[in-house]
């Protein structure tokens, strides 16, 4: 029977690591959430941002902008928000109204603040492990192996997502911990025949039950990084999961498995960010021991 790995169980034992560490920290972390617009599907996962921000300690600040913000109010906002010393992540929750280009607003953030880490210069750090923050969904897949003994080095990962935020990220981690990775997504020619070859497979495309059984390699792990709501309001992922349960040898559910871990990496992150605001040595906190990542209280030492 296939191990289902438990997102809430993990992201709740890293959220008690960092709210144990704010506890003796000199200051309270503070993240600023910017949402444009009424979007149902947006203000659920600012709610649930905040609600993790309050289970943390971590001071959150709201900004809600109408949808008809001009993308230099917007602007504005992000250029008081990176000069404000109570305020050390910022993130701009998307979709992004039309007419808004999201890459002038993702870049406006203070690449110190970008707890997204959607910033060109972190996401450049990415490649060559030189970094500060980590995307938060591929940072959560790397905790959520780690965390049930997955063996990384040596393994042929398939990635079917080639995006900034889950593809192409999680292809440099993966790739910088010695795996083999091919990315795909779900245009790809003869997909199920490249999804048969891998020993990890990560899927993040948003349509339900794409990944059906037969595209399943036996005994592999099935990371379920998407997520969607049907027309019941019903929550799904990409993986067919009572089916490919039974060939699998782990696999995530949805919900309760990666979208947990994507946001309690969030928090991690802001953490971070304060501890650097403090002055805490750049190196010691991307610091790895035994080249797996360390616990926000496991991974810091003040640099006098």
């Amino acid at each position: 029977m296939a191990v289902i790995m438990n997102g809430k169980l993990l992201s709740n034992k890293i959220k008690q690591e960092i709210r144990e560490e704010i506890n003796f920290l000199e200051i309270k972390p503070g993240l600023a959430v910017i949402i444009v617009g009424n979007d149902p599907s947006s203000q659920i996962y600012v709610k649930g941002k905040i609600k993790d921000c309050n289970e943390c300690g971590i001071k959150s600040f709201e900004f809600s902008l109408n949808h008809n913000s001009k993308e230099e109010d917007i602007l504005k906002l992000i250029d008081e928000l990176n000069n404000r010393e109570d305020i050390h992540g910022i993130i701009c929750q998307l979709p992004l109204p039309e007419g808004i280009n999201q890459q002038h607003i993702i870049q406006a953030i203070s690449p110190e603040k970008d707890v997204d880490c959607f910033h060109f210069e972190n996401l450049g750090r990415v490649i060559n492990g030189n970094y500060g923050f980590l995307p938060c969904t591929p940072q959560g897949v790397m905790y959520m192996l780690d965390y049930y003994n997955i063996t990384i080095t040596g393994k042929h990962v398939v990635i079917v997502n080639h995006s900034n935020i889950v593809g192409k990220p999680q292809a440099m981690l993966l790739t910088n911990r010695d795996a083999t990775v091919s990315i795909a997504h779900k245009a790809t020619y003869a997909l199920s025949s490249l999804t048969r070859l891998a020993d990890i497979l990560i899927t993040a495309v948003g349509k339900k039950n794409f990944i059906k059984q037969h595209m399943v390699k036996p005994g592999a792990v099935v990371i379920d990084v998407a997520i969607g709501r049907d027309n019941e309001g019903k929550i799904y992922g990409d993986v067919a999961f009572d089916e490919v349960l039974e060939v699998c040898s782990h696999i995530t559910p949805v919900p309760g498995g990666i979208g947990l871990m994507t946001r309690a990496m969030l928090m991690r992150n802001t953490l971070i960010a304060a501890k650097r605001a403090l002055g805490y040595d750049y190196s010691t906190i991307v610091r790895q021991d035994d080249n797996k990542p360390i616990l926000a209280s496991k991974s810091f030492s003040k640099n006098y």
